[in-house]
């Protein structure tokens, strides 16, 4: 029953008050024992579990426990399904069709095709054709015991229906292939990239209808399986040859629109940090407008989601051409609303401000943001590997200070906190860095440890030959660098 407590502790602040509106939403005089098992499920831990049992049910057997525990999730599936059933199209369409299956077993037939109509224009909206396909079988069904259906409607449309889920099929076939022949690649050459080709070619191989290689619904899937392959192997020139050509394909068709509007954001997005990551940075900054242009398309149907993401583009870029410029757009943003009410967004602004200080070398500045970043909501459960980096950075950040007693104090209780981690080959980087740390406390003059001077041009090489920099928070190699 593990479900339970992750199923609670997961509840936003709303659907905690609506669930509590629901479960009392009849007078009952007894003691609410689903609603204390909900308030000690929120706060406390799954162990302390037999405790507050024996509280519940002194003596008893756990029968009444295990029952107690199903009647309270059932509630919540009840309570969630009432707060977010018209939140999604996809769930709002299958409570239609929960609904019309109740008031035809019920025999109430105009009644249950309402639901039915109901619950088949929300699957069209979301072009849901297995779902259309059993809504029109339920009409067929519905057409025996009412004349008021014609059944070759249906039969007609479920034809049609048939179709367009075999052309669907027969998308999903061709992507599979797709990605596993781009995973099975090998690295596209600079002078040379076959990408387009090798798409190309697949598409014919598969797909011998020409409407259906033409058709939008191809072209966005195929640009998202391969957009997510060039990804996740870090094949950028390939990726941004590729994003530019597509997205200027599909404005010049005029596939983009209100319904895909998310898709184009999305495009937009990737030619930004793709163009980035081949240090094309004006020309990412170019793109980064376009996003900003289309984010207020549609009476700024998705700002707001894409809002973080314009002004990531901004930082990251101004970061390398202008870093003084970063820091006012950080500035600037620290202060508006959307930040303030995103924990993840504030700790980019916070994280992003304390390591350009650094780079400028205005240490007192970013001490202040890391310390800030280490109080923010969430620090203490975000990544452990996230954490000690950053912990890492705020050393550095206190070596150049030349808070001394401060800096051994901090860097004993890190090594205690993230003893495990350190063992592990991954954080190499972090056990080195820390080593050398601590061997530079004491010593006045390097010029004296010729061990250390030896280790630590041992250490700076090792970073030159492994990539580190979608790693790290402060470039630990370049650092020790200038030591040296």
């Amino acid at each position: 029953m593990d479900h339970l407590p992750r199923l609670i502790k997961s509840l936003n602040k709303e659907e905690v008050r609506f669930f509590k509106l629901f479960a009392s939403r009849t007078q009952q005089a007894f003691e609410r024992k689903d609603l204390k098992l909900f308030d000690f499920l929120r706060k406390e831990d799954v162990e302390k579990e037999e405790l507050f049992l024996q509280k519940l049910y002194p003596g008893e057997s756990k029968n009444a426990w295990y029952r107690l525990k199903n009647r309270l999730l059932n509630d919540l599936n009840k309570s969630l399904s009432v707060l977010h059933y018209e939140e999604d199209a996809f769930i709002h369409a299958f409570h239609m069709l929960a609904l019309y299956r109740y008031f035809f077993n019920k025999n109430l037939l105009e009644e249950a095709r309402y639901y039915l109509r109901r619950c088949e224009r929300s699957a069209e909206s979301i072009e849901n054709y297995e779902l259309l396909d059993i809504v029109f079988g339920e009409y067929i069904r519905l057409s025996h015991e009412s004349m008021q259906i014609d059944p070759q409607i249906f039969i007609d449309k479920r034809n049609e229906n048939r179709k367009r889920l075999e052309d669907l099929r027969a998308i999903d076939d061709l992507l599979a292939v797709v990605t596993y022949r781009l995973k099975t690649t090998q690295n596209f050459a600079p002078d040379r990239n076959p990408l387009l080709d090798l798409l190309k070619k697949t598409t014919d191989d598969f797909i011998k209808d020409r409407d259906l290689k033409n058709s939008p619904k191809l072209r966005f899937r195929i640009y998202r399986a391969v957009s997510q392959v060039l990804l996740q192997r870090h094949e950028y020139k390939p990726l941004e040859e590729y994003l530019l050509t597509a997205y200027k394909e599909f404005e010049k068709d005029l596939l983009f629109n209100r319904t895909n509007h998310d898709t184009k954001l999305q495009m937009l997005t990737y030619i930004v940090n793709t163009l980035f990551k081949t240090d094309k940075l004006k020309e990412s900054l170019h793109w980064a407008e376009e996003l900003k242009i289309a984010m207020d398309e549609y009476n700024q149907l998705l700002f707001d989601k894409y809002f973080f993401f314009y002004y990531n583009a901004l930082v990251i870029n101004y970061s390398v051409l202008d870093p003084l410029q970063a820091i006012t757009i950080l500035e600037d943003l620290k202060d508006q609303n959307r930040i303030k009410s995103n924990a993840y967004y504030l700790w980019f602004v916070y994280l992003n401000l304390a390591v350009l200080h650094f780079d400028q070398k205005n240490f007192k500045e970013a001490i202040k943001h890391f310390s800030k970043l280490a109080v923010l909501d969430g620090f203490k459960n975000a990544d452990a590997s996230l954490r000690l980096k950053i912990s890492i950075a705020e050393l550095l950040n206190r070596y150049e200070l030349q808070q001394m007693d401060v800096l051994e104090y901090k860097m004993n209780r890190l090594k205690k906190d993230y003893k495990a981690l350190l063992i592990d080959d991954d954080h190499f980087a972090e056990r080195e860095i820390l080593e050398i740390l601590k061997r530079m406390l004491n010593v006045a003059d390097l010029k004296n440890e010729p061990k250390l001077l030896e280790k630590m041009r041992s250490f700076s090489d090792w970073t030159r030959n492994n990539e580190l920099e979608d790693g790290v928070i402060i470039d630990y190699g370049n650092w020790v660098r200038q030591r040296l």
